[in-house]
């Protein structure tokens, strides 16, 4: 009988964020893909509910529960997830037994940012990944001794691939990390003809959900801080930009700077609110401009992100800001980096002078290195290793 692999993360909490989404779904669809049974754990409190007006509203009438639900059965995982409301006051999908019975079977639970802090399912789990999707945060803090994600799992996974070495800012937190990419369901993302639009795209916060943190000295800062480094682009580079981007409207100032520079809005609930128009959107764009997180960036982290995965599957080529990429993938074709705005320019023009050769390249890239049945089967051989007792 085939193993189940767990996986736990929040979904629910974030409806109507479809590269939120897409990032549980790579994993799930991924170990399916390699045989695996998979079981998908959240949960969800009273005062996350909220209508589709972003109201507070009853559990079972919320925009949280049904974008939950339809994401889960349009990706054929019925019968594969559990949602925990109000610590047990129900469940929708697998009961806690079910779960538990499930998870003493499974092979490996990952806890993602160690959203999973029910004690009696991780007790259950013969082995539990903590997987790092937020590379630099969590060490952080724990660093500071403000939170610790970590406690409770055997092994610990993060898409920072340049932590643990003399390169990265990131203290380890005297952890030994499995470091890895972020896998994508070839299959779910296929090659795209050229697209139907001229604009360099992205879909992203402006702040998040973190604030800059202030470690050794230094303060490390959000994609924000970043990104006003790069405000006169479209206006050095000729070529166009749109960004679905998720910015509250107090940031007078910005919004009007991106205004004035000519980087074109729209709202990424609009455009980007669930995972088939996050798809389509990446998929209807020229190629991705990406800026990261300054955390990223200042730490030279290895972090890359999903979204700009995504974006190489469907044959559009990213120019993407270095925070150590160059270490670990060729750049150059399909993938362009910058750490200034003259480099960012300069990777704008090689990119529209030979379009067709760069959107081959990236096909090729995400084939090479970041297909879920390499990533992920990778991945299931360095956890196995190092759960294996030496002879």
């Amino acid at each position: 009988m085939a193993k189940t692999i767990v996986i736990a993360g929040s979904l629910a909490q974030r409806p109507r964020q479809g590269g939120h989404t897409w990032v549980f779904l790579q994993y799930l669809l991924g170990f399916k893909r390699l045989g695996y049974n998979v079981l998908f754990l959240d949960w969800l409190a009273p005062e996350m509910c909220v209508d589709e007006a972003g109201q507070p509203c009853p559990f079972g009438a919320s925009l949280n529960l049904r974008y939950f639900q339809n994401v889960m059965a349009q990706f054929g995982l019925e019968g594969a997830y559990s949602l925990d409301y109000n610590h047990g006051e129900a469940y929708v999908g697998l009961s806690r037994q079910d779960v538990l019975e499930r998870t003493k079977q499974s092979a490996f639970l990952f806890n993602v940012m160690g959203f999973l802090e029910d004690e009696e399912i991780l007790a259950t789990a013969p082995h539990t990944v903590f997987l790092d999707i937020d590379p630099g945060f969590g060490q952080m803090w724990w660093a500071l001794g403000l939170s610790d994600l970590f406690g409770g799992h055997d092994s610990f996974v993060t898409i920072g691939e340049n932590i643990g070495t003399p390169e990265c800012d990131v203290p380890t937190c005297g952890i030994d990390w499995i470091t890895t990419p972020q896998p994508v369901v070839l299959d779910c993302w296929p090659v795209q003809p050229a697209a139907p639009n001229t604009h360099f795209t992205s879909v992203a916060s402006w702040r998040g959900p973190f604030a800059p943190i202030v470690y050794d000295g230094h303060t490390y800062g959000l994609r924000v801080h970043e990104f006003r480094k790069f405000f006169q682009l479209p206006s050095r580079s000729k070529a166009s930009f749109e960004l679905a981007l998720a910015i509250h409207a107090a940031e007078e100032k910005d919004i009007a700077s991106l205004a004035e520079n000519e980087w074109h809005l729209v709202d990424p609930l609009a455009v980007a609110g669930d995972p088939w128009s996050y798809r389509r959107y990446i998929q209807h764009s020229m190629a991705e401009f990406m800026v990261a997180k300054g955390l990223y960036v200042q730490t030279r982290s290895g972090w890359f992100s999903d979204r700009s995965i995504c974006y190489l599957a469907s044959g559009r080529p990213v120019v993407a800001q270095d925070t150590g990429l160059p270490d670990h993938y060729p750049t150059g074709e399909g993938l362009l980096t910058f750490s200034s705005l003259d480099e960012a320019t300069d990777c704008i023009a090689k990119i529209t002078h030979d379009y067709n050769r760069h959107a081959r390249a990236a096909r090729m890239l995400a084939e090479a290195f970041f297909d879920s049945d390499i990533v992920l089967t990778q991945l299931l051989k360095q956890l196995t290793a190092v759960t294996t007792p030496s002879v």
